[in-house]
């Protein structure tokens, strides 16, 4: 399964694509940033994502697309353009018609390092360890989009699989 995480944000927007399946450790196949200028106005910053966005899904063509759930921060300002960054990200997945996913920050960092209030330097190391790289993908926001892919792989894949599973049980005895 080919997953691609979006830690959506208005400046840095954090992308990281893997490749896993059960019982093997997931692989790394690209990572990186999608930037917009704050001299820039707003509307042409949210074209910005959702150009770099599209690229991403048709490079990589993931299975699905796992992107972090908006909180209520202190700042409005920081908070509104994350989750229409986010919302760009469900709009791609909508178009390409893969399935996108909402992980809270609080459930990614406990996928990944077993604590639910891990700090940045926490995921980022975990990040590296799983995957097995040198050191962390940089800036954070691409460890980030990493670690809600590796979260989406662990957590989600088992859940589509549930729900497949039902869906097959459903159709082979005629229940809805």
């Amino acid at each position: 399964m080919r997953v691609l995480g979006v830690d959506p944000g208005l400046t840095r927007c954090g992308v990281g694509v893997i490749d896993g399946q059960p019982g093997r450790p997931p692989e790394l196949v690209d990572v990186g940033v999608i930037r917009t200028s704050t001299g820039t106005d707003h509307a042409h910053r949210l074209l910005a994502i959702e150009q770099g966005l599209d690229t991403w899904v048709v490079r990589f063509r993931p299975d699905a697309i796992a992107v972090e759930r908006v909180f209520a921060q202190h700042n409005m300002m920081t908070v509104t353009g994350t989750a229409q960054a986010a919302g760009i990200a469900m709009l791609i997945s909508a178009r390409h018609e893969i399935p996108v996913a909402l992980h809270t920050p609080t459930e990614v960092k406990a996928a990944i390092t077993g604590y639910g209030a891990a700090d940045k330097a926490q995921v980022g190391a975990m990040v590296a360890r799983v995957l097995r790289l040198p050191a962390a993908p940089t800036p954070a926001d691409a460890a980030d989009a990493v670690a809600l892919a590796i979260c989406h792989l662990w957590r989600g894949g088992a859940t589509n699989r549930y729900a497949a599973a039902v869906q097959a049980h459903a159709a082979r005895t005629g229940r809805r």
